[in-house]
């Protein structure tokens, strides 16, 4: 069998792995990750994947874009296989197929993009738009089938999603959904879960911002809807707020060894959640995010104290 310790000194990860703690390290070797099933289906899925925002985004925009090449090869490698994008993110679709493609691992990808045009006039999207969005994406992935397809931000669900069931219908699309980071619309979204046969949701879920297990991830439970979380270190809020602190000693009671993994593993906890997709543009902090999906999660009453501990730190200003 080989360990996780095996595969960061054997692959493309190695010079990010070496670049971690060493404690870190030692907490990996013989683990693996951990998987939650898709509701609808009960495919297994690894809880930690790879979104593309934030800094991924902006080095896909750049001229050399080795270091993403590097971070998807970390993903795969290291167990996880979700990689969620959206065409909104600048050259992120299209990067990311160019490089996996290269790589030889486009079938190792789990491929979670969304769609969202602008609708006409104030009225409805406009559905030839989105299907030509729909087959862009397509074309950047190279694949004839695509693993999820969500309406970004909530766009015109009758016609986005209609579109997306004809196509999961029609089998080119295997899973659809619908995402919202926005708190204020969580009542819209709520509704949307119960109008529409979704298979996923994409919501903000972090240790200093939990509004979504109030209502939506309990909704999800109980329609059998899988859930991507975003978000899961409040983009850049909460390293403003753990600032050079060392993550607290009783973290290591549910094997989190870094503030990435602390984070990630609070997201993960929650029963409902199937993949928690933190975006990098780093090979070393992508070998790190794994690392919050292998070993024990918190459970309730460490979930509290992490939400505490988190709750007495100073505000990002």
């Amino acid at each position: 069998m080989v360990t996780r310790r095996d595969w960061l000194l054997s692959t493309a990860a190695a010079g990010a792995a070496l670049s971690l703690n060493p404690r870190i390290l030692r907490a990996f070797q013989g683990q693996e990750m951990i998987t939650r099933p898709v509701p609808s289906t009960g495919e297994e899925l690894p809880i930690v994947g790879l979104g593309s925002s934030a800094t991924f985004q902006r080095v896909a925009r750049g001229d050399d874009v080795t270091q993403l090449e590097e971070v998807m090869q970390a993903l795969v490698d290291g167990g996880g296989s979700v990689f969620d994008t959206a065409p909104g993110y600048g050259s992120s679709e299209r990067v990311a197929g160019a490089i996996c493609q290269d790589l030889g691992i486009s079938e190792r990808i789990f491929w979670a993009t969304k769609v969202n045009v602008a609708r006409r006039g104030g009225g409805s999207a406009d559905p030839a738009a989105a299907r030509a969005q729909i087959e862009q994406s397509f074309e950047y992935f190279g694949v004839p089938v695509i693993d999820l397809i969500q309406v970004h931000n909530l766009g015109d669900p009758p016609v986005q999603v209609g579109i997306l069931e004809e196509l999961k219908a029609a089998g080119r699309v295997r899973y659809i959904g619908i995402t919202s980071t926005s708190e204020r619309r969580y009542p819209v979204l709520a509704q949307t879960m119960r109008d529409y046969p979704l298979d996923f949701i994409g919501v903000d879920y972090a240790v200093d911002n939990v509004t979504a297990a109030e209502e939506i991830l309990p909704l999800a439970a109980e329609r059998k809807i899988g859930v991507l979380v975003y978000v899961p270190f409040g983009r850049t809020r909460l390293w403003s707020r753990v600032g050079d602190r060392e993550v607290p000693e009783w973290a290591s009671e549910f094997d989190a060894h870094s503030w990435a993994q602390f984070f990630i593993k609070f997201a993960a906890a929650h029963p409902a959640v199937t993949v928690v997709t933190p975006a990098t543009s780093r090979a070393e902090h992508m070998v790190d995010n794994l690392g919050g999906g292998m070993g024990r999660l918190p459970d309730e009453d460490q979930q509290a104290r992490m939400i505490e501990y988190v709750s007495q730190l100073p505000e990002a200003g």
